[in-house]
């Protein structure tokens, strides 16, 4: 007799398959990690030293605010390369 998990695997694994990468994709995926880590890492590194230096706390809010919104910006079109990639468009 099969688990609940399994019966719910079961369904998911119909309604939406399993897509298989090649290789050449995994590695392209694994580049634009690569490369959004450190666009990402770069911009904290910026806005943190500014935040370091602000004398306004409202000047220091606004960075981080800022460093969210660039790393929700950088974060999707993380994603979005890496689903183009997906579907061989890339």
């Amino acid at each position: 007799m099969k688990s609940a998990y399994e019966l719910a695997m079961e369904r998911l694994s119909k309604a939406t398959p399993t897509v298989k990468l090649t290789d050449a994709q995994k590695k392209e995926i694994a580049e634009l990690e690569s490369q959004y880590a450190a666009r990402i890492a770069a911009r904290e590194i910026a806005l943190k030293g500014e935040m370091a230096n602000a004398d306004d706390p409202e000047k220091a809010n606004a960075l981080r605010e800022q460093l969210a919104f660039d790393r929700k910006k950088l974060q999707a079109e993380l994603e979005e390369k890496k689903a183009g990639v997906r579907q061989g468009s890339a």
